[in-house]
């Protein structure tokens, strides 16, 4: 499904993050937006998840204009977001934080079916599966919220830095992750704060600065491109 954005303006209080943002994002492929601190960039995430209403402006799902529409029903038609923050329950084990991520699906036979599958695709389920989720590392927590959110077969996927605050090893295994959804079919905006480490992954990338877009193009030429080297990815740049 594709993901529009169309001069979207959107922020907080009486502050816009977003200027009248242009953004596309295809169907099947991962598309990593970069930029520095303040962009726009998680706040491109909550708009398209519902989270945010934006001023003026539309998001469309393929044609359809998604402004207005509540999270809740955003999650119905396919629109799942991974915060940055930590959202396992700690306490509950692995398979647990996955069955709880059928919440809205329906028939306790069907959630099962589906937490089994993911099993496959995702090894570390099972192997921690009777585990507290507590008990696993930062990198290992994130790989079972993205499996988590897999759930919910959405359709589009939104995922807000999922590398921050992680250990190289423990980054290197979301890296991992990230890239082993490339096969599913979903269309994924990823935030990243490794900028290098997420448009090497994604089909497309997109820098944005100052509320809107301004480089957009596939993320190898964007890895390769110079100004956006010296101006993202240089050594000391966030990125993010």
């Amino acid at each position: 499904m594709r993901v529009t954005l169309d001069g979207v303006v959107a922020g907080y209080g009486l502050g816009d993050v977003l200027r009248g943002l242009d953004l596309v994002a295809e169907s099947g492929e991962i598309t990593c937006l970069i930029g520095p601190n303040g962009a726009g960039k998680s706040t491109v995430l909550r708009a398209v998840s519902g989270l945010l209403r934006p001023r003026k402006g539309a998001i469309l799902l393929d044609d359809r204009n998604i402004v207005g529409i509540s999270p809740r029903h955003l999650l119905e038609l396919g629109v799942v977001h991974v915060p940055q923050e930590r959202s396992l329950f700690p306490l509950m084990t692995v398979w647990e934080n996955m069955l709880m991520g059928g919440f809205i699906r329906k028939g306790r036979k069907e959630v099962h079916m589906r937490a089994e599958a993911l099993a496959e695709r995702f090894p570390l389920i099972r192997e921690r599966s009777g585990e507290r989720a507590g008990s696993l590392s930062g990198g290992e927590q994130k790989t079972i919220e993205i499996a988590r959110a897999l759930m919910l077969e959405p359709t589009v996927l939104l995922i807000d830095e999922p590398s921050i605050g992680l250990a190289p090893k423990a980054r290197a295994e979301v890296f991992k992750t990230l890239s082993s959804l490339s096969d599913g079919g979903w269309t994924i905006l990823l935030v990243e704060q490794n900028a290098r480490s997420g448009l090497a992954i994604s089909d497309r990338g997109a820098v944005l600065d100052g509320g809107v877009v301004k480089l957009a193009g596939p993320g190898k030429d964007l890895l390769e491109d110079p100004e956006v080297g010296r101006l993202y990815l240089g050594l000391g740049s966030t990125a993010a």
